[in-house]
């Protein structure tokens, strides 16, 4: 790349003119083969949601999530009521299409129009849709909304860094690594250093390529299963090591 220099001879980032401002993502639905990612409606989807992530017995998958789990359906309830229906974080439902009902649900947040920054989090499939199809098509059209629709320049994903699964998906998707922010935040009251990832616009239109030519028809079986791996056509995530 290129080293741009000011008038003083430092170094500066490269120019990004005529930038304006993002709009903020829409309360509209994402409409994909598989399965719709939704706004969130707390009257429509809590019982569907609680039933799912009901399947989680041991209420593993809420170990890294902020809140949960939950012991019944009126808290559940109350808590996406709650937390759940704001602008920022911004909530979506992920509905199978084939099941007809809600089975996971993700945000939007740290949403930063000015630079053109958002995160993608609060991410939590029930195992209805872990490990499927539906799960990548859900990250790919949060993904397109950000870049394509509304022009973003920077995708990000963060986790507690000892959640592993996480780490996983996020460099399967696509996402570089960038590093561990230590002793970033406390929850649960305890400790969370923080991984960060990323897609920058520039990365994107490959990696869009690679998710569209997974997600097509013809890579699955009759039965839904892959015929080849999505790492065959999205290169995983990179570590970020720049030297300045």
């Amino acid at each position: 790349m290129t080293q741009h220099m000011n008038s003083a001879g430092l170094p500066i980032g490269f120019p990004v003119p005529d930038w304006q401002p993002r709009p903020y993502p829409p309360r509209t639905a994402m409409e994909g083969r598989l399965c719709r990612v939704v706004p969130i409606d707390v009257d429509a989807h809590a019982g569907d949601l609680f039933d799912a992530f009901a399947r989680d017995g041991d209420g593993r998958n809420w170990t890294y999530m902020p809140s949960g789990p939950f012991a019944d359906r009126d808290g559940f309830r109350a808590w996406l009521a709650e937390t759940c229906t704001g602008d920022d974080p911004l909530f979506y439902t992920v509905t199978d299409r084939a099941l007809g009902h809600a089975v996971g649900m993700a945000s939007y947040l740290r949403i930063d129009p000015g630079p053109g920054v958002i995160e993608v989090g609060f991410i939590h499939f029930s195992p209805l849709i872990q490990r499927s199809a539906i799960s990548t098509e859900c990250m790919y059209m949060m993904m397109a909304r950000v870049f394509d629709e509304l022009g973003y320049r920077r995708y990000e994903w963060k986790c507690d860094a000892l959640n592993a699964p996480s780490r996983r998906a996020a460099k399967r998707l696509g996402f570089s690594f960038e590093g561990l922010f230590r002793q970033a935040t406390i929850y649960k009251g305890r400790n969370r250093d923080t991984a960060w990832f990323s897609i920058l616009d520039t990365e994107w239109p490959a990696i869009r390529a690679g998710f569209e030519a997974w997600l097509a028809p013809d890579n699955f079986d009759p039965d839904g299963r892959q015929k080849a791996p999505l790492n065959h056509f999205v290169p995983e995530g990179r570590e970020i090591v720049r030297e300045v």
